[in-house]
């Protein structure tokens, strides 16, 4: 029998989970999901904004390959030419179904997908009509595929109902890149409650899913689309902005495992498609990790490769990240902190100053093993040349293999994509 598959990706949280070390956040409900299942250390995003990286999940495809290499909500769209998840699940013979966020076309019927939900994108919203259709004959009657996107945790974090759930805005953990100011520690709080929130619905959703019989033949996802709506993170190509939590439970997973190996998120639609039973295809440039989480013989990646085109302006670079280190290349001169207009406007934001805020360097160079918060840039140092050759070398042959449009000139804007 067919297992069926409940994907759920939210908003902006990268790793911000207790799972994965963060000393002040709560999140026992998806804790809980990891212990049954598996989750992945360094799962990265194949594209730092939003519909860029959610097209490279339901594509298999890097950002520049698929065409989506901007916001949908700024004019960008998945071309029609690309077929995506739901086409695919389609050919399966899966009901496919969306719930509630979804960002990588402008008509959410362009998706695919079979069944299409309609309603408010705020987590506690979307989960009650999940929890409607987990309770109704459909889901028992032939396998299914829902894909359940949620808007939380995106700025701002001002929802009421996430601030009983914030903890003390003097208990907070505070990233060593962020200014640590009262106003900084209150916008982090509510984002602790925002997460808090989000893990209490899923968790809803969860214990559903139990209850109504099928979480035995169910392969549950959980992810997000790149990292927290912090500066350094959201939008940026360091490890704050490109790192994502991932777990996966339900039958071909081991259970209460932690994987290190590199994988990308272009990786993700190919797991998929080997555990439902189905193939790959030659146009999807992403590889099935299942090997990986069976511990069968496995190519473990030395390598992912990340890039950045549009968020709220042209702002196109590129990165290497191998287990211990980071190259990153600039193609336009920038800022050193890319600031999506949400993060510019929010506390975190307003408490950088103009020794913050410099020139951006073309290349950057980062030993994550010594300097894990990406402040000191080697890319100049002569000690360091050969490692940021070879980075170089081996970031620039990616992208002649994928035929970069970036190699070519200026990358086309929405209007001319």
């Amino acid at each position: 029998m067919k297992p069926n598959f409940l994907f759920i990706i939210c908003h902006d949280l990268g790793q911000e989970l207790g799972m994965y070390g963060h000393p002040t956040v709560e999140s026992p409900m998806l804790d809980g999901l990891a212990e049954e299942g598996v989750r992945f250390h360094n799962y990265f995003c194949a594209s730092s904004p939003c519909s860029p990286s959610r097209g490279c999940i339901v594509t298999g495809r890097y950002a520049h390959n698929s065409g989506l290499m901007g916001l949908v909500n700024r004019g960008w769209d998945m071309p029609s030419k690309e077929k995506v998840l739901a086409d695919y699940f389609n050919d399966l013979g899966y009901e496919t179904y969306l719930f509630g966020f979804q960002h990588e076309r402008k008509d959410r019927s362009a998706m695919g997908y079979k069944h299409l939900d309609q309603g408010s994108i705020y987590v506690d919203a979307v989960k009650d009509r999940v929890v409607n259709f987990l309770k109704s004959e459909d889901a028992s009657a032939k396998p299914f595929f829902a894909m359940v996107g949620t808007y939380e945790v995106h700025l701002p974090f001002n929802r009421p109902e996430y601030a009983p759930r914030k903890i003390s805005p003097e208990k907070v953990y505070v990233h060593p890149f962020l200014k640590d100011t009262p106003e900084v520690r209150e916008e982090l709080s509510m984002l602790h409650g925002s997460v808090k929130f989000t893990d209490e619905n899923v968790g809803l959703i969860l214990d559903c899913l139990k209850e109504q019989g099928l979480e035995d033949n169910t392969i549950v996802i959980f992810t997000t689309d790149h990292g927290c709506a912090i500066p350094r993170a959201k939008s940026s190509l360091f490890d704050a902005g490109i790192r994502t939590a991932t777990i996966m439970k339900g039958p071909g997973i081991p259970k209460g495992k932690t994987f290190f190996e590199l994988l990308s998120n272009i990786d993700m639609l190919p797991t998929l498609l080997e555990l439902a039973g189905g193939e790959t295809f030659p146009e999807i440039q992403g590889k099935s990790f299942i090997n990986t989480i069976q511990g069968k013989d496995h190519e473990s990646r030395q390598e992912i490769f990340a890039e950045r085109n549009y968020h709220d302006n042209y702002d196109p670079m590129r990165c290497i990240r191998t287990e211990r280190w980071k190259y990153i290349r600039s193609f336009e001169p920038k800022m050193n902190i890319p600031l999506p207009l949400d993060i510019e406007r929010s506390p975190a934001g307003q408490a950088l100053t103009s020794e913050d805020l410099v020139p951006r360097a073309p290349e950057e160079l980062y030993d994550l093993q010594n300097d894990p918060n990406e402040f000191n840039n080697l890319a100049y140092n002569m000690r360091y040349k050969h490692i940021r050759d070879d980075l170089e070398s081996r970031l620039h042959r990616w992208m002649v293999e994928t035929n970069d449009p970036i190699l070519h000139g200026s990358i086309p804007d929405a209007e001319h994509q």
